[in-house]
Parts: structure tokens; sequence; C-alpha cells
């Protein structure tokens, strides 16, 4: 077992995002890894729980990746997208707050805003690799 505090774990800006192979910007935002585990082989963990903070007006933009992810709201109040992959226009916005949390499965484009001016926002994001058993229909 292991019991630390989020501000023991390192707090890491994040620029960019890709999305089709192109960064894009990522405006205040950073992140802490609080527990992860695994190797999926692209750098990222098989499973992991992350602590991100948003600043006011910050924003993440349409990106997607292979894991599945949950979000769940601590403060403040985000504006969560989710996008069409060909036209990467937005087909769903909502807001949300603490206590709501938002699942994003494998590949689904999203993003998200703070949509305070003044205030930072934050929330956990637990994602994981689920991988389907193709013998089990």
């Amino acid at each position: 077992m292991e019991v630390k505090n989020y501000k023991d774990c390192e707090e890491k800006v994040i620029d960019k995002f890709p999305f089709k192979g192109t960064p894009r910007d990522v405006v205040g935002t950073s992140v802490r890894w609080l527990s992860r585990c695994g190797d999926d082989g692209t750098g990222y963990p098989e499973y992991g729980l992350r602590y991100f903070s948003i600043q006011p007006g910050g924003q993440i933009p349409i990106h997607n990746h292979f894991y599945h992810q949950t979000m769940y709201i601590l403060s403040g109040r985000f504006e969560c997208w989710q996008f069409d992959t060909a036209s990467e226009s937005v087909v769903q916005s909502v807001e949300v707050g603490p206590g709501d949390f938002v699942y994003v499965p494998s590949m689904e484009p999203h993003g998200m805003r703070n949509l305070s001016d003044t205030t930072p926002a934050t929330f956990l994001c637990c994602i994981c690799n689920v991988y389907e058993d193709k013998d089990s229909t």
C-alpha cells in the first residue's frame, strides 16, 4: 500500500495534445499522476489516476486516445465537448460541476474548458485500457 497527498506528486504543465497527428494547444492545464500501473507500449500506463487543474479560461482541445477515461469533477464548472471525428465539429456540449462525472470511451474525440474567468477548476481522471476478448462472443 502507498499513501500520499496529491501535493506530493509532481505537477506537470501540459502544452500540447495531439489529434490526427497534429499537436493542439492546451491552455492553463496541469496534471499530477497520483497512481499508475503497467505500460501500454506507447508511454501510457494500462491504468492511471490523475489530478488535473485547469486555470481560469484554460482548456483542453480536441483529442482522443486508446484508453477509456472517467473524469470526476472536484471543483469549478466545465464545458465538456464530444466531437465528430471527421469534421471536428462539436456534436455534444454539456456543463458539469462538483460531483458530476464524465465517461469517455476509447478513441472518442473530446475536450473541455474551465467556464470561470477567475477560479481554477479541478478533476480526477481515471484511465484504463480495456481489451475485448475476441473469443467471448
